[in-house]
Parts: C-alpha cells; sequence; structure tokens
C-alpha cells in the first residue's frame, strides 16, 4: 500500500468525501474523531458508514475511530465494521496493548480484521510504549504521531515556532516515533502541517520528513495532497542511484565495500537503497 498523502475527511461531511476522491491522496481518513462534535458523532457514523457501502474504488479508505477510553469507539466500530474499512486509525494509542485491545473488540465482526494505523504519541505514557509495536507489527499500516494532544497534556503553550518547526521535546517525539516506525518495519508518516495556506512551508516540511526517513504524511486540507506527493515521490535521479547501488553490490557479492561515482559504499548504503526501491513501488 502506497502511502505518500493520507488526507483527513470530516466524518459527518459526506459531499467532502466525495470530492476528496478525486484530489489525489494516495488514501483517506474518513475521520470520526476530533473533526466531529460530539452532538454530531451519531450523524458522522452514518454518513461514514454509507460512504464505504456505496464507494467500491481502490483507493484507500482508512476510518479513525475515537479513543479506546472514550466510550465512543464500541459504537465508532458498530457503524462502520458492516462497511469494510480498508484500515483503522486509532487515536491516543499506548502500545501494543492497544492493538491488541482494539482487535479484541473486532473479533466479532470476523477473521478479516482490517489493519491498523496507530497514532503513537498522544499522551505522555504513550512515549513509553514506542518500542512495543515490533510486537504487533503485522497488524500495522504504518505508524503516525501528533503533538496536539501531548502539549496540551503536558502543559505546552505551543509545540511549534513561529515558522512550524517543532519545539525541542517535541523534535525528540518525531524522532521516537520514526525510530519506532523503523523498529518495527511499518511506514513512518510524518504529522499534519496545520498552516494549510502556507504551502511554501509545507513543501519544505514535507522535504524534510522525506530527507529524515518518512514513507509520507497526513494532510488536512485538499490544497495539501499535491505538495506531499512531490515532496514523498523519489527523484528520478534518487531512484537511478539506489539501482545503480543495488547493482553494483549483486555484481560483487561477498565484497564489504564498493566505490561508485567517487564514494565509498557500504552495507548502510546498500540497505538505504533497498528501501528506497521498495517505497517507490508502494
Amino acid at each position: 500500500m502506497r502511502l505518500r498523502s493520507l488526507l483527513f475527511v470530516p466524518g459527518d461531511r459526506p459531499e467532502r468525501m466525495d470530492k476528496a476522491l478525486g484530489v489525489g491522496a494516495d488514501a483517506l481518513i474518513l475521520d470520526l474523531e476530533d473533526s466531529v462534535a460530539q452532538s454530531r458523532k451519531g450523524q458522522g457514523r452514518s454518513s461514514v458508514a454509507e460512504f464505504l457501502m456505496r464507494t467500491d474504488v481502490a483507493l484507500p479508505r482508512f476510518v479513525r475511530i475515537n479513543p479506546l477510553g472514550s466510550g465512543l469507539a464500541q459504537a465508532d466500530l458498530e457503524a462502520v465494521m458492516p462497511a469494510r474499512p480498508d484500515a483503522l486509525v486509532l487515536p491516543k494509542s499506548t502500545g501494543a496493548e492497544s492493538i491488541k485491545e482494539l482487535d479484541r473488540h473486532l473479533a466479532r465482526f470476523g477473521p478479516d480484521l482490517p489493519p491498523i494505523l496507530p497514532i503513537a504519541t498522544e499522551t505522555p505514557q504513550a512515549l513509553f510504549g514506542l518500542g512495543q509495536y515490533a510486537a504487533v507489527a503485522q497488524r500495522l499500516a504504518g505508524l503516525t504521531w501528533g503533538v496536539e494532544d501531548l502539549s496540551a497534556a503536558v502543559g505546552a503553550s505551543t509545540a511549534r515556532e513561529s515558522d512550524e518547526l517543532f519545539t525541542d521535546p517535541y523534535r525528540l517525539v518525531r524522532s521516537m516515533a520514526l525510530f519506532a516506525a523503523t523498529a518495527a518495519n511499518v511506514a513512518p508518516l510524518e504529522t499534519v502541517f496545520p498552516a494549510f495556506h502556507n504551502l511554501s512551508g509545507l513543501t519544505q516540511y514535507a522535504q524534510r520528513g522525506m530527507r529524515d526517513g518518512f514513507a509520507g504524511m497526513l494532510a488536512i486540507h485538499p490544497s495539501q495532497v499535491a505538495v506531499i506527493n512531490e515532496a514523498f515521490t523519489p527523484s528520478a535521479e534518487s531512484l537511478a542511484h539506489a539501482r545503480a547501488v543495488v547493482a553494483l553490490f549483486e555484481a560483487n557479492p561477498g565484497c564489504g565495500a564498493l566505490a561508485l561515482d567517487g564514494a565509498m559504499l557500504d552495507a548502510p548504503h546498500l540497505q538505504q537503497a533497498l528501501r528506497l526501491l521498495s517505497r517507490a513501488q508502494g
């Protein structure tokens, strides 16, 4: 599943769901959590279920349910699971036990369970469970992170500088999420860029995500999708270089270090090239 861009769509806005099908996102996240007011949760569930049932498209349709401890998640699952979402997004996940708990709720819907995308850093305690996701990696569609709930829990006035870069505590959280996903061998997905009118800032933000090892990114507005897709699509030059690295090592089995274009390469360079090619193929 290629996941460069995952576009959030409010679950109580069915007209936006239809429009979102045509904006070029690699996946949609039909949201039943933060973008749906408490008084409209029922309407959101009905709209998401109806959309899932009437659309038969190759575009993956994720559903973000409410947190497991909210008292709302069970009703979310009862409404949307019969409509067979392609994946579920789990907010406020705290580690492997959250994935197992969700699976226990899903068991009554049959053996064919959708993969889960945890939002893995939304509470302080969740940070200490990041190393656990490797134990449930086979159930994951990737791993992403967030700072809004976390910074509110900590009591921070903001998690971002004036240029939208993260402050020191949340740069650490970003790095931990990236390493946790990589340790579990699942796709690390960059969190949202809230200033959706600032496309130049988004470009730099997404490019940094690609540079640092993220495989894709969450989007909050359709205007962000094209920028994100471009940033997380490897260039022709980088793909050609990666293929050359792989071909060089295949032609010289048993060699630990080889020279290419005046630079010395060893096993980490091969691993980097293989990962880039794998992500490009989806």
